[in-house]
C-alpha cells in the first residue's frame, strides 16, 4: 500500500503547531518507563475501540438483512475481525498524522502518542500492518469485493479526510464521514459478494447521520478545534447556523431511512422503529435549534443531548434492520 504524503496543515499555522506539538511530545516517556501492560493497552487505544463498536453495529445487522435470516456465524466473525483491524489501522494512522494537534487539544491529550507510551514510528508501522492484514484477511476468507471496500474506506479516512479535508474546510466531517458509511456496504457484500439498493440506502442514512451526530460534539469542544486551527463548522459559524444545518441533515436522514420499506427490503417492524426513533431525533434537533435561536450558551445549550441520542438512534435503527427479516 502506497500513501502519498500531503501537507494537511493550514498555511500560517503549520510551523507553530508543529513546534508546539513537538514541544509537548518532547516530554514523552522513555522506553524504560513504559510497562508492558500499559503498552498493550496503548496499542489497543490506537485502534479507538469505542468508535469501532459503532461501526460493527452497522455491519452485522446488514448481514442479517442480506441473508434474510441468520448469516453464517463464521462469516460474521471474520467480517467483524477484518472490519476491526481495518478501522483500527485507519484510526492508528489518523493518530500518527494528527499527533501535533492531539498534543494541544484537551480531549486528545491522553492519546498514546501524546503520552509517549507509543512512539510515532511504532504507531505508523502498527497502522500499516493492520491495513495490510485486514485487506488480506477479507480477501482470502470473505471475498475480494469486501476487501477492496474495506481498503477504500481506510484510505479515504486517512488520506482524504485526515490529510486533505480536516484542516482545510468546514465540510470536513460531511465528506470525510463517507469512510464511516462503508461498513454497511461491507456487511452486505460479505454475504452476497454483490451490491444492491438496500446497502446504498443505509449508506446514505449514515452519510446524513454523521454531520448532525458530530457537530453537537464539535460545539461542545469548539475551543479545542479553534486552538489548533481545525475549521469544524462550529468554529467558523454561529450556533444558530450549525443548529440549522443539523436540522436540515436530520430531516433528510429520517426521510432516507424510510425508503427501505417501499422498495420491499423491510416490513412493519423496521418502519415502526424508524418512525419512532426518527421522530424523537427530529424533536431533539429542533429543540437544539430553538435553544440556539434563544442564544443559549454553555450548559444551557445542551448540545450533547443530541450527540448521545444519535448513538442510541443508530443502534435502534440497525437492530431493527436485523430483526425485521424474522417478522415478515
Amino acid at each position: 500500500m502506497c500513501v502519498t504524503a500531503v501537507e494537511s496543515r493550514p498555511g500560517g499555522t503549520s510551523q507553530a503547531l508543529q513546534a508546539q506539538g513537538e514541544g509537548v511530545l518532547g516530554a514523552s516517556k522513555s522506553p524504560s518507563h513504559r510497562p508492558f501492560g500499559a503498552r498493550v493497552k496503548a496499542f489497543v487505544a490506537l485502534t479507538k475501540p469505542r468508535i469501532i463498536e459503532l461501526l460493527l453495529i452497522t455491519t452485522v445487522p446488514v448481514m442479517f438483512l442480506a441473508q434474510r435470516g441468520v448469516p453464517d456465524l463464521k462469516l460474521v466473525l471474520l467480517t467483524c475481525l477484518g472490519g476491526y483491524l481495518s478501522a483500527g489501522g485507519a484510526n492508528a494512522l489518523n493518530m500518527y498524522i494528527d499527533r501535533d494537534i492531539d498534543a494541544l487539544m484537551d480531549r486528545t491529550s491522553q492519546r498514546p502518542l501524546v503520552t509517549g507510551m507509543v512512539s510515532p514510528r511504532e504507531c505508523l508501522a502498527f497502522g500499516i500492518t493492520l491495513a495490510v492484514v485486514s485487506t488480506l484477511l477479507f480477501g482470502f476468507t470473505v471475498n475480494w469485493l469486501s476487501a477492496w471496500l474495506s481498503l477504500g474506506a481506510l484510505l479515504f479516512y486517512v488520506v482524504v479526510y485526515t490529510m486533505i479535508l480536516k484542516r482545510r474546510t468546514s465540510q470536513n466531517i460531511v465528506w470525510g464521514g463517507i469512510a464511516g458509511c462503508m461498513p454497511v456496504l461491507i456487511g452486505w457484500s460479505s454475504v452476497t459478494n454483490s451490491m444492491s439498493w438496500a446497502p446504498v440506502i443505509l449508506f446514505l442514512v449514515m452519510f446524513f447521520w454523521t454531520p448532525p451526530h458530530y457537530w453537537p460534539l464539535s460545539m461542545k469542544v469548539r475551543e479545542d478545534y479553534a486552538r489548533v486551527g481545525v475549521p469544524m463548522l462550529p468554529v467558523i459559524a454561529s450556533n444558530k447556523v450549525v443548529a440549522r444545518q443539523i436540522v436540515l441533515y436530520s430531516w433528510v436522514m429520517v426521510a432516507v431511512s424510510l425508503l427501505l420499506t417501499p422498495l420491499g427490503y423491510t416490513g412493519w417492524f423496521y418502519t415502526a422503529v424508524a418512525l419512532a426513533a426518527g421522530g424523537w431525533w427530529l424533536w431533539e434537533a429542533h429543540a437544539l435549534q430553538n435553544r440556539a435561536k434563544a442564544e443559549a450558551t454553555g450548559a444551557k445549550l445542551k448540545e450533547m443531548r443530541l450527540f448521545h441520542w444519535s448513538i442510541t438512534y443508530v443502534s435502534l435503527l440497525f437492530v431493527a434492520v436485523a430483526v425485521d427479516p424474522f417478522l415478515r
